[in-house]
C-alpha cells in the first residue's frame, strides 16, 4: 500500500527541523519546574513553529505566500536561538550542548534561507 507523501515531507529542511524539535523537547524536560510556563513553553513553541511554517508554506501556491511562511519559520529559529542564550546564561545547559544545538540551527537557518530565496 502506497501512502501519499506531501511535498513538505520530502524537504530535508523540514526533516532536520523535526530533529531539532526533539532535541529542544529533551533539553527542556530537564529545566526547572518553575520554567514550565516560561522558557520551556516559549522554546518548544518556537521550535514547533519552524516545522509548522515549513509545512504550511509548502502548501501555498504562490511563491510569495511560500516565502512568507519560510520567513516566519526563520524568525522562529532566531527567537529560539535567543531563548537558548538565556538558558545558557541561567546554566540550564552546558556550553558544549549549546554549541551543538546552535550548529544544528545554523544548518536549518541556511537551508530555510535558501528555500526562501528560491
Amino acid at each position: 500500500m502506497n501512502i501519499y507523501e506531501y511535498s513538505f515531507e520530502k524537504l530535508d529542511v523540514w526533516k532536520k527541523s523535526r530533529k531539532l524539535v526533539v532535541k529542544i523537547y529533551k533539553l527542556t524536560k530537564a529545566f526547572p519546574e518553575d520554567e514550565k510556563f516560561g522558557l520551556v513553553s516559549q522554546m518548544r513553541r518556537a521550535a514547533v513553529s519552524v516545522t509548522a511554517n515549513i509545512a504550511e508554506g509548502s502548501s501555498r501556491l504562490s511563491k510569495k505566500d511560500q516565502s512568507h511562511f519560510y520567513q516566519i519559520g526563520y524568525s522562529s529559529l532566531i527567537e529560539l536561538l535567543n531563548h537558548l542564550y538565556i538558558s545558557l546564561d541561567l546554566a540550564y545547559l552546558t556550553e558544549d550542548y549549546f554549541k551543538e544545538i546552535k550548529s544544528d540551527m545554523v544548518e536549518v537557518l541556511r537551508m530555510l534561507n535558501a528555500l526562501y530565496k528560491s
